[in-house]
């Protein structure tokens, strides 16, 4: 049940003294506290190996907050809400020492007994944690329990299905909350805003009007120091798994007969359905797999992934993904969605280029050239905004037409400060506000879909081809376009 305003409850945050805890979780959670969307009945227990006391944890709070938002209004009052328990994970003792703390703090800030158990920590934990949250009585309250996973939630199908198994011997499924924080972000929520509430976009949302779909998500960094992670997840798995293909799903999904976390999920998962399964012979005609090479990035010389440390000098793991996916349903049948994202590439963006139909004849263009298409392009990272590209009459006596573009944009907008997604999808939590998060039956569509291609790179029936740091990836990607006659639009 959603309640409405001001959640109270006590927040576990398994592996609190990681970098995700310290970048995101207490900076969200500082400002859902500022913004006054959390009601003052509140606690935040962090747990972890170090043997941490209540004042060092609260420090590195502090510290967190002072670095992310420049800001120290009232840290002292927020941090006493924070408290602090070291942790094994496979000692049944600290499980009943915590629920202890627990049942000390839900009396203490009378928060009901609602429980958020946070899992920012080694996938390998997450089965044993949850059911030794069970098995020791935490999840015995006469609030409500929760569970919040952070991704990998596996690394294939079976170890998916494994790990799910593990959990829902704890959890049922209306309590999980698998997070994929590209979902908490503003302009992915906006994706359904501009579909089904815009007259001028909905009608023209099918294979009568649409030619392509373009979705890239591309980065500057390299692997930094992720690369042992890394070797064992590559792409596919880290970005396109996920990300990649929730996005996909939302921008073809059938209008839901009501706004609820049930029905919107129903027609993503008819979706995820609904692609078309690679095969073996077939995988190297629709995905390209790549790795960086050494380059330049800010007139600076950066190394290949292979010298990266960490990293195998023969590795194999991609760090480029371009796919060219097909949705067989009455809507979408014969449209491409193409997808590519990649580390050390050209710019950091993430934006969506639905690409029109040409129109038959165009009487205000020169003779001879090539009509420009239409584009509503969804911006969404860094800025934030949309474009729609139109056709319109150059100022010369010729009367020929240019592309002009209409921009809205979040980032220049007064008094527009959107939440980091992190923050929406903790209060999203807080409320039981499930729409945001993935579904089961969406994660184990999503590595049906992809275990296939990953099996196929294994066997060796696709090459890994390289592509320049500072570049937007292998030559192979452009050809797969060129080839149905598209191109990738410029992410700038």
């Amino acid at each position: 049940m959603i309640t409405q305003e001001h959640p109270k409850a006590v927040i576990v945050i398994f592996g609190a003294t990681g970098d995700l805890a310290k970048r995101k979780l207490f900076p969200s959670i500082y400002r859902l506290v500022k913004n006054k969307k959390i009601s003052e009945n509140f606690a935040v227990v962090g747990v972890a190996r170090r043997p941490w006391t209540n004042e060092e944890f609260r420090q590195n709070v502090s510290d967190s907050i002072q670095t992310s938002m420049k800001e120290s209004a009232n840290l002292d009052e927020f941090t006493s809400h924070f408290h602090y328990h070291p942790f094994d994970v496979t000692n049944p003792s600290s499980y009943l020492e915590l629920n202890d703390l627990l049942n000390d703090l839900n009396t203490t800030y009378k928060t009901e007994g609602n429980r958020i158990f946070y899992l920012a920590m080694a996938p390998e934990f997450f089965g044993t944690i949850a059911q030794n949250l069970k098995k020791e009585g935490l999840t015995a309250t006469e609030g409500w329990s929760r569970l919040v996973i952070e991704k990998p939630f596996g690394h294939d199908l079976p170890s998916a299905q494994t790990l799910n198994q593990e959990i829902r011997e704890a959890f049922n499924e209306d309590q999980i909350y698998r997070i994929d924080h590209y979902l908490g972000k503003e302009m992915v929520q906006n994706i359904e805003v501009i579909r089904f509430a815009n007259a001028l976009f909905e009608p023209l949302w099918n294979n009568r009007y649409i030619s392509n779909i373009q979705v890239t998500s591309s980065e500057v960094l390299g692997v930094e120091d992720r690369g042992r992670y890394y070797e064992k997840s590559g792409a596919l798995r880290d970005m396109v798994q996920n990300h990649m293909l929730q996005m996909v799903a939302l921008l073809a999904m059938e209008p839901p007969i009501k706004l609820t976390t049930d029905e919107i999920r129903s027609e993503k998962v008819k979706v995820l359905r609904a692609l078309r399964p690679v095969k073996d012979d077939d995988v190297a005609k629709y995905f390209i797999r790549g790795q960086y090479d050494s380059g330049e990035m800010a007139n600076e010389p950066v190394v290949s992934y292979r010298n990266e440390s960490n990293v195998d000098d023969q590795s194999q793991t991609e760090t480029y993904v371009a796919g060219k996916l097909l949705i067989d349903n009455f809507r979408w049948a014969g449209v491409p969605f193409y997808i590519r994202t990649g580390k050390r590439m050209a710019a950091k963006s993430t934006k969506i280029v639905v690409q029109f139909k040409d129109i038959p004849m165009n009487l205000y263009y020169n003779k001879g050239a090539s009509v420009p298409p239409n584009l509503l392009v969804i911006h969404i990272q860094p800025e934030e905004g949309i474009t729609l590209q139109l056709n319109a009459k150059k100022d010369d006596d010729a009367g020929y037409s240019q592309p002009v573009k209409l921009d809205l944009s979040n980032n220049f907008l007064e008094g527009i400060n959107t939440p980091e997604a992190y923050e929406k999808l903790l209060y999203d939590c807080m409320r039981g506000d499930a729409t945001n998060f993935t579904h089961w039956d969406e994660v184990a569509l999503s590595w049906s879909y992809v275990d296939p291609i990953s099996d196929a790179w294994k066997e060796g029936k696709a090459n890994l081809t390289t592509y320049p740091s500072g570049s937007m990836g292998p030559k192979e990607a452009e050809e797969m376009l060129k080839k149905d006659g598209f191109k990738w639009w410029p992410v700038n």
